[in-house]
């Protein structure tokens, strides 16, 4: 079982408290979500990065997986490593931790406390390799897993732990007064910020679902930026009162089009004999 010292406790707790006053609505957080240690260690030592916020769906990806097929086990190697950085850089350090692993929920909130993160990102939507029903969990049950992992943040010392409800219930078709539902009552159980998210085919989430959740969510809603043409920008969401914005795995596409792109243009020099 993971054990914190006093003094270790204390420190992340600082770093969670950090954490927690970033979320502004209006003037949101921006979290350029990382996947490995050499990601982590290109943005950490930016001014304008405040925080580190890993994308579960990139790291899967690094590992030659998809996302629904990633294990605690490979993504806690991928935190371990970014945990190093941001602690290198003194900069609080929120994971991505999907469905919370079903029954392993507790363990692995202990294991990445351990690593030294701060805060999580925890789905509402049990994946069946997990032991879930590949369904949302009920709003009861989902309550009760935020309630644990704030529970046992506090007892190891960081309970100012900022906890990332998300909602797939748009995702899965369900009516926006559900996703509207469930966020409400996830903060009612310690969650810090509700994050909803739509989906590729939705496009994210409109302008009016932002507008809604924003009102009835008092400002603590996380939404992804979408590298698309017409979507919402970074000003735009601040403007309309958001208070975190996620760039989810925009960023490691654009990495791999970058790589693509720097070597096909060695191919081309080498075909110019340049």
């Amino acid at each position: 079982m993971t054990s914190v010292s006093k003094d270790q406790g204390q420190d992340q707790n600082a770093l969670a408290q950090e954490l927690r006053a970033l979320h502004k609505p209006g003037t949101p957080l921006l979290l350029t979500n990382i996947w490995d240690a050499i990601t982590a260690s290109a943005v950490a030592p930016l001014e304008r990065t405040r925080a580190l916020a890993t994308a579960s769906f990139a790291i899967a990806a690094a590992a030659g997986l998809e996302d629904d097929d990633l294990t605690l086990e490979v993504n806690l190697h991928a935190i371990r490593g970014i945990a190093r950085v941001a602690k290198q850089h003194g900069k609080p350090l929120t994971v991505d931790l999907q469905d919370g692993y079903g029954s392993r929920l507790e363990e692995a909130v202990r294991a990445i406390i351990g690593l030294g993160a701060v805060g999580c990102n925890l789905e509402d939507y049990g994946r069946e390799e997990d032991g879930g029903k590949g369904a949302l969990y009920d709003i009861a049950t989902a309550q009760a897993r935020i309630s644990k992992v704030v529970e046992v943040a506090k007892e190891l010392g960081v309970p100012d732990f900022v906890v990332n409800a998300r909602t797939d219930a748009l995702l899965h078709g369900r009516p926006l007064e559900e996703a509207v539902e469930r966020g409400t009552k996830y903060l009612e159980a310690g969650a810090a910020n509700v994050f909803v998210w739509g989906g590729r085919e939705r496009g994210g989430i409109s302008r009016e679902e932002v507008e809604r959740l924003v009102e009835v969510f008092g400002g603590r809603l996380n939404v992804i930026k979408r590298f698309m043409p017409g979507a919402l920008t970074v000003p735009e969401l601040g403007k309309m009162g958001v208070s975190r914005i996620s760039l989810g795995p925009g960023l490691m596409w654009k990495v791999k089009d970058f790589m693509k792109e720097q070597v096909e243009d060695l191919w081309v020099l080498d075909e110019d004999g340049s």
